[in-house]
Formats: structure tokens, C-alpha cells, sequence
């Protein structure tokens, strides 16, 4: 008896149905039969229906195998490449160690930052992302400008160290 597989959300399974069709389509592109396709790969023709179907209990090893066949193996390297939202997620966490290291500095260090200003740029409660000043001395609460999204260049930028004037 086969395992069961955990069901996935709708919009998830739409994307697994999109996907099978895509592979479909290359394949008839290719002028392949199914029973071709499925030979070379490895599978039984009814595997393959389901894999086409965008069946959740197939297994990537045989997406991958199809893929292979149709000579797409390499689009496998586009998934997950960019990861935005990992990318500002980490970039949020670095910049608030950033701020926690440089109001933890001597009194002396801090009373020469106490003229220069930074800004943060944090989700507030509405998941917007907001620019925040900070201070050496005492971070002020009031959001200076709203931004659409935070880029990972515009993040970097504010992990560099300030200049001393």
C-alpha cells in the first residue's frame, strides 16, 4: 500500500497541476508519446499520467527524471534561487543586532555618535516596511517615511559603518 502524502494548500496544488501541464506540452512540443517518455525515464505510463496530472504523490525523483528526458533538467536550478523574503528577513535580523551593538558601545564612543543619525528600516504591525531613525543615545518612535519594500541594497547600506565627520 502506498504512503499518503500530506495535502497541500489549493494554490500549491494548482501550482503542481500547472507545472505537470508544462511538462505535458514539452513533451508533445517534442513529439514524444507517452509511453516514449515514460520508457526513457524510467516509469510506468500510468506514473507519468499522474506526474502530468500534477499528482502530489509522485515524487520529485520523477518529475526530475521527465524533466531530464524532455531536456530540462537544468530548470531545476531556477527553483528557490531567489528568496526576497528570506533575504529581508535575515537582513532585519542583522540590522537589529547592528543597532543592539552600537548601544552597547563605552560612554565615550557613544558620546561621539550622540550627533550622528541612522535610520532602520523594520516591518511595523501591518507588515510594511517603515524607516525608523535610531540614536546612540535613545531611538525615537516616530516612523520618518514609509517605503513600498526594502531592497537588499538599500538593507546593506544601512550595515555600514557611519563615517566619522
Amino acid at each position: 500500500m502506498a504512503k499518503k502524502t500530506a495535502s497541500l494548500l489549493p494554490d500549491t496544488n494548482q501550482l503542481l497541476i500547472d507545472f505537470g501541464e508544462r511538462l505535458k506540452l514539452a513533451r508533445l512540443r517534442r513529439r514524444l508519446t507517452a509511453k516514449q517518455v515514460a520508457e526513457r525515464a524510467g516509469m510506468s505510463p500510468m506514473t507519468l499520467r499522474s506526474l502530468e496530472a500534477g499528482g502530489a504523490g509522485v515524487t520529485i525523483g520523477a518529475y526530475l527524471s521527465v524533466m531530464q528526458v524532455l531536456g530540462l533538467e537544468s530548470d531545476l536550478n531556477r527553483l528557490a534561487a531567489e528568496d526576497d523574503l528570506g533575504r529581508q528577513l535575515q537582513d532585519s535580523r542583522l540590522i537589529k543586532k547592528s543597532h543592539s551593538e552600537r548601544l552597547s558601545v563605552s560612554p565615550a564612543k557613544a558620546s561621539r555618535r550622540n550627533a550622528q543619525v541612522s535610520s532602520s528600516i523594520k516591518p511595523d504591525k501591518s507588515g510594511q516596511w517603515v524607516e525608523r531613525p535610531i540614536t546612540a543615545s535613545a531611538p525615537e518612535k516616530k516612523p520618518q517615511a514609509k517605503t513600498s519594500g526594502a531592497t537588499s541594497a538599500s538593507l546593506a547600506a544601512l550595515l555600514k559603518p557611519n563615517k566619522k565627520s
